[in-house]
């Protein structure tokens, strides 16, 4: 008698498409962008980018791993709208580490209405980094968050106010300490300040030194040309440190897949953020932020969340990638 192997039930064509083109969104340091996705016809394998790597600020690769992590959850936020679960194994093959994840897949017909409230999200989350009033309604967000991120293993603590000149002094010795290295600058030159590219940090998208007076904890880029937006605002959003047990690759993309929650789940309540990594770049960043959190831990990365003007348009998005510069379907 011969038996037939049941077909793997899995996305069609369509979905596939249709998901991970929403899901390629996710943010990433620099918008480098720096996956690569391989559906073998029943799996999505997620790669690490080595093309893309910032050698100068993330020579550990910690940073695209978290760009990576961000991803993830994209991809599995965007399939969970579609009506698709994803059962995710992470770090499959210890022999190959830039393999970060394997994503299996089965019919899920009701997905919970929060996780598809963040799938519309991904769509209009942008960075902000202009300066940002504080954040209404805070006490519940903040709930919400630290809900989000704790099945992903991350601690997010909100930071005392009292802290922020303090923050904002390691922000800018991290710019400082960098200011000379030529090849850092030669780096972010490459990556930020330039329109017309599918990848990269555009020049609207950067502020002015006169807007980033008012923000004082932010990384500092090629500076945009002059302008004064939200000109009555001192930035007042709230700083929050994510932050895991140890420092590994599993700890980066668990810190990159909390991130994304929480930018969605901000996006969600109308809520503007700004990731910093620049602080967390250099050792003496990383010390001084282990000494703000209630408990042991690995600093990872400080968002900003806060409140943008209701009145303003809506930022253009950054661009992305071509679909089939970061996915390769297998043909069989």
């Amino acid at each position: 008698m011969t038996t037939m192997n049941a077909t793997p039930l899995v996305p069609d064509h369509r979905t596939l498409m249709s998901a991970m083109r929403l899901a390629s969104r996710a943010p990433s340091v620099h918008n480098t962008q720096p996956w690569h996705w391989r559906f073998d016809g029943a799996h999505l394998h997620l790669h690490t980018d080595p093309d893309r790597a910032l050698v100068t600020a993330d020579p550990q690769g910690r940073q695209q791993v978290i760009s990576c992590g961000a991803m993830l959850h994209h991809v599995r936020t965007a399939f969970g709208a579609h009506g698709w679960h994803t059962d995710t194994t992470r770090l499959p093959d210890p022999s190959d580490p830039g393999r970060l994840a394997e994503i299996g897949f089965r019919p899920w017909p009701d997905p919970p209405a929060g996780l598809v409230a963040r799938a519309r999200a991904i769509d209009h989350r942008r960075t902000d980094r202009l300066p940002l009033d504080p954040p209404e309604h805070w006490d519940d967000v903040a709930r919400r968050l630290r809900m989000l991120v704790s099945p992903h293993y991350v601690d997010m603590e909100v930071l005392d106010e009292s802290v922020r000149p303090r923050l904002a002094a390691v922000s800018e010795q991290a710019a400082a300490l960098r200011r000379h290295d030529q090849m850092y600058q030669a780096e972010i030159g490459w990556w930020a300040g330039h329109s017309g590219f599918p990848e990269g940090v555009p020049t609207d998208a950067l502020i002015s030194d006169a807007e980033r007076a008012r923000v004082r904890v932010g990384r500092t880029f090629p500076s945009a040309p002059h302008s004064a937006r939200r000109p009555d605002i001192e930035d007042r959003s709230r700083l929050v440190v994510l932050s895991t047990p140890a420092d590994s690759a599993s700890d980066w993309l668990a810190t990159g897949e909390a991130l994304s929650a929480i930018l969605l789940e901000c996006t969600v309540a109308g809520l503007a953020t700004c990731a910093l990594t620049h602080i967390t770049e250099l050792p003496t960043g990383r010390n001084i932020l282990t000494g703000f959190l209630p408990r042991p831990g690995h600093p990872q990365l400080v968002v900003r969340i806060g409140a943008a003007p209701a009145d303003e348009p809506e930022h253009p998005p950054t661009p992305r990638r071509p679909l089939a510069d970061t996915l390769t379907i297998d043909r069989h």
